[in-house]
């Protein structure tokens, strides 16, 4: 499968200068990755970063990656996370093949894990209450105190652990825990809590267990089940480490995984929590987890947003170990760079304004030839229908222009694109005065948008025909969040929630042709920016998202710093 993704010659991070030297050097003989996504919510653009990482290190060194559901908490994984994350990796390019695991698939083996730990006198069954345990663990400049179930005898703790599995005791009365060190100066080391009491029903494993596995104490583990080499995570997990390696140590497993860590993704105006993400849902602050302004992949998949332009966007910020914070800009740039390229070129009509050209036949029409992407020439043409009324954008006329428009006006003249050269003769207003129509004339021998005679006109503008346009609700989205640091501050980052992350235009003309677009593709409405159809078009009503306008402000900043330092 081609991915787009550079080999690992022409890429390097300290991932892949790991990956290629642990090859290198005999320490493994192929290298096995893993995404390991929690089903407990839909996936968002920091998690594209990890499964461009994964999946690419592996694509580039001949590896295999795998996709793992860590399925260890029942009480909040559903069904429709674990479908969501498969469409959202299949959509940025990437297949795990037969790969496909989840944490439940071990559970049984875990729990002879935890049994030799409890035999080997390194884990115990603890009667602490959740807050006694946080009390217990002391802080990061108080050591722990030890908890009086602590020394119990190796009989007594699988005769409790194994009454835990038949489900004896209720929630939260019990909990495994690893006896490691107290006292140590890593919070994680303080006998972390290794299985604990959940009686709910699992979405694959139904009633048959009522303890789960901690992810600590499951994730490595799974990982060397699989034979993992490289586990990648991001830096928050780089405290966790020590004790993956103690499980890793302590048990009998089967291969030796290996934990690193990189930085997250953190962008502006933009919060990539699933906390938060999932409030904005509950909350109805936005439609759902698909909503197009939502940082969830299938948000900006129903947005327009091209996979390759993620996967792009991934080479470009790059794997990096200390965390940072990328402008949003650098996302919309990847993005615009790809649909530039890609995008089919439509006219659509947002806030109309009507054009009658008087010296064009009455019930007349004619078909312009129209160019697809002026950036793609195998794109081809269109025929696009033109007729003696028209639509324009508004605030592409006005009746007193400053000095600098170049537009339409009372007695000037402009091209429309692809057709004719049209001359503004009388404003026609209704009762209030608004502006209503305009009546025109054409230049019947500049068929094709083309000057007769040489002459230049210093504006060209995009239309539909009125009689064969096709009605339209258009979206517009700006950024969710209005701060570029949702609560920065100290505030309540609800608080900066966009008022105006969404407006909606219910009078739009489109061209015929759109009206048979697919759902989900995205085109350039020329002049406008590029829109995506929305699911909820029908045959009778289509609905299109803005994904981007067309200006680049990444881009423009980029070309001011080189100029800077030139």
């Amino acid at each position: 499968m081609d991915n787009d993704t550079a080999s690992s010659s022409e890429r390097s991070d300290f991932v892949r200068d790991i990956v290629a030297a642990d090859l290198r050097e005999g320490r493994i003989d192929s290298v096995v990755t893993r995404f390991p996504p929690e089903p407990n919510g839909y996936l968002h653009i920091g998690h594209a970063k990890s499964i461009c990482l994964n999946f690419g290190v592996a694509n580039e060194f001949g590896g295999r990656c795998h996709l793992r559901f860590d399925d260890t908490n029942p009480v909040k994984e559903e069904q429709e996370y674990i479908d969501s994350i498969e469409a959202d990796v299949r959509w940025l390019g990437f297949d795990w093949g037969e790969h496909l695991y989840f944490a439940s698939d071990y559970f049984e083996q875990l729990y002879e894990w935890a049994l030799h730990l409890i035999r080997e006198g390194k884990a115990y069954v603890d009667d602490l209450a959740a807050d006694e345990i946080r009390e217990y663990r002391g802080t990061l400049t108080e050591p722990g105190r030890e908890s009086p179930w602590r020394e119990r005898s190796a009989e007594e703790n699988l005769d409790l652990f194994e009454r835990m599995r038949a489900g004896e005791f209720e929630n939260g009365s019990r909990v495994l825990r690893a006896k490691i060190d107290m006292a140590s100066g890593n919070i994680n080391f303080r006998d972390p809590v290794v299985y604990r009491i959940l009686h709910s029903t699992h979405p694959r494993t139904g009633d048959a267990w009522c303890i789960y596995p901690s992810y600590d104490f499951a994730h490595g583990q799974s990982d060397a089940i699989e034979g993992v080499t490289h586990s990648v995570c991001t830096l928050e997990f780089q405290d966790h480490r020590p004790l993956y390696e103690w499980f890793i140590a302590n048990l009998p497993v089967p291969s030796q995984p290996h934990q690193y860590e990189f930085a997250r993704l953190n962008l502006t105006h933009t919060v990539l929590s699933k906390r938060v993400l999932l409030r904005l849902v509950k909350e109805a602050y936005v439609r759902g987890w698909d909503d197009p302004r939502m940082p969830t992949l299938s948000g900006i998949r129903r947005r327009g947003f091209p996979a390759e332009g993620m996967r792009d966007f991934a080479g470009m910020i790059g794997v990096a170990r200390a965390d940072s914070v990328v402008e949003v800009e650098m996302l919309e740039h990847a993005v615009r760079s790809v649909l530039n390229r890609t995008a089919l070129r439509r006219f659509a009509v947002l806030d109309p304004l009507k054009v009658v050209i008087d010296n064009y036949p009455e019930g007349s029409s004619e078909d312009m030839e129209v160019t697809n992407n002026p950036e793609d020439p195998s794109a081809g043409t269109r025929q696009v229908p033109f007729s003696r009324e028209l639509w324009i954008e508004r605030d592409d006329f006005m009746e007193t222009p400053p000095k600098k428009f170049f537009r339409l006006s009372p007695g000037r003249e402009v091209r429309l694109r692809s057709a004719y050269f049209i001359t503004c003769n009388e404003v026609v207003k209704d009762e209030e005065g608004n502006i209503v129509e305009l009546r025109c004339t054409y230049d019947p021998e500049s068929r094709g948008g083309s000057s007769p005679d040489g002459r230049k006109v210093k504006a060209t503008l995009h239309w539909v025909s009125a009689a064969h346009a096709v009605p339209a609700e258009v979206r517009l989205y700006d950024h969710l969040f209005a701060s570029p640091f949702p609560g920065s501050g100290g505030r309540d980052m609800f608080d900066d929630l966009n008022p105006d992350s969404e407006t909606i235009l219910g009078n739009c003309w489109v061209e015929p042709s759109l009206a048979r677009l697919p759902i989900g593709e995205t085109i350039q409405f020329e002049r406008l920016g590029y829109f995506c159809v929305d699911p909820d078009s029908t045959s009778d009503a289509l609905v299109f998202n803005r994904t981007l306008t067309l200006k680049d402000a990444w881009a423009k900043l980029q070309a001011q710093g080189r100029q800077n330092t030139a």
